[in-house]
């Protein structure tokens, strides 16, 4: 009652095809013995019918007793019974079949696998396509100038909750002059932040929401390189935000158009910092605090090396 619990031995699944293998041999083996063993009584049984109980005595096929005919039909079926036997079921067996049929599958993977290597090589080659159609198109843009304008404050700060941080005048008439008659690239939040789109200039979208609803006549991309593709025929293409269009676009811009506020302010979107490795400043225009202005300002131009 209080012995210990026994345990049964454990038996993997290899052993356990293997046992009943041999369990099913020994029973096909057994089953061919039993019929021996009756084909022998049975064969006695005919001979002693015909000679010694006169069964069918007189019957004969091609003058060959009928029982002849009977037994050697018997032994036919027991050859039969042992080539299946030792024959058939040895080397056509369960084995044989488990090995077609792996075989059959393994092949049947093989074909998988070439249509999985050639449809992968397919969108590999349509992917290289596009990218190089679009290259090619960002290279013909690159023949005109593309432009980054922003205002940002002495901490790079460029926004918060989506709106201007603050008003400057002349910093909103020299964005209106740079721009207007123009291609403006700019992600979604910032065209969102626009009343309504900005006249005189064709305004590009970047988002990756299909179908977004955007006015007649604003433009939609899934990407920069896309958005800058179709800028193909504005000699000068502007970058207008947010944050990481800005930071994105650095290296497709010529030149940045900075208006530098010279203040911190707290903020949740910035703007890169730009990198003097890489841009040279070439004008500089500082406006003081005045009645319009609450903040001094300069404006920068730098352009790439």
């Amino acid at each position: 009652m209080f012995g210990k619990k026994k345990t049964k031995p454990q038996i993997d699944q290899e052993q356990l095809e293997l046992i009943q293998n041999a369990q099913r041999r020994v029973k096909q083996k057994k089953r061919l013995y039993i019929h021996f063993v009756i084909f022998l009584i049975g064969a006695i049984f005919l001979i002693l019918a015909n000679t010694v109980l006169g069964i069918g005595k007189d019957f004969q096929i091609m003058g060959i007793d009928w029982f002849v005919f009977a037994i050697f039909a018997w032994l036919f079926l027991f050859v039969y019974h042992v080539f299946n036997v030792f024959v058939t079921n040895k080397f056509m067996g369960k084995d044989w079949e488990k090995k077609q049929l792996d075989t059959l599958v393994a092949k049947q993977q093989e074909r998988i696998d070439q249509m999985k290597e050639r449809f992968i090589k397919e969108e590999t080659l349509k992917a290289q396509s596009q990218a190089y159609s679009q290259a090619q198109a960002v290279a013909e843009v690159k023949k005109t100038e593309i432009t980054i304008i922003a205002a940002a404050g002495e901490n790079d700060a460029i926004g918060k909750d989506n709106k201007l941080i603050w008003h400057l005048k002349d910093d909103l008439i020299r964005f209106k002059e740079l721009t207007s008659g123009h291609h403006l690239i700019m992600g979604r939040k910032t065209f969102e932040s626009f009343p309504k789109p900005l006249p005189n200039r064709t305004h590009i979208v970047i988002t990756n929401q299909e179908n977004y609803d955007v006015p007649e006549g604003v433009l939609t991309a899934n990407s920069l390189e896309a958005a800058i593709a179709l800028c193909k025929d504005d000699p000068q293409p502007f970058i207008i935000g947010g944050g990481e269009i800005y930071r994105q676009g650095m290296q497709f811009a010529d030149k940045i158009e900075l208006t530098r506020v010279h203040e911190s302010f707290e903020a949740d979107t910035f703007f890169p910092k730009i990198d003097p490795t890489i841009w040279v400043e070439a004008n500089n225009v500082l406006h003081e605090k005045n009645e319009d202005h609450e903040y001094a300002f300069s404006f920068l131009t730098y352009v790439k090396r």
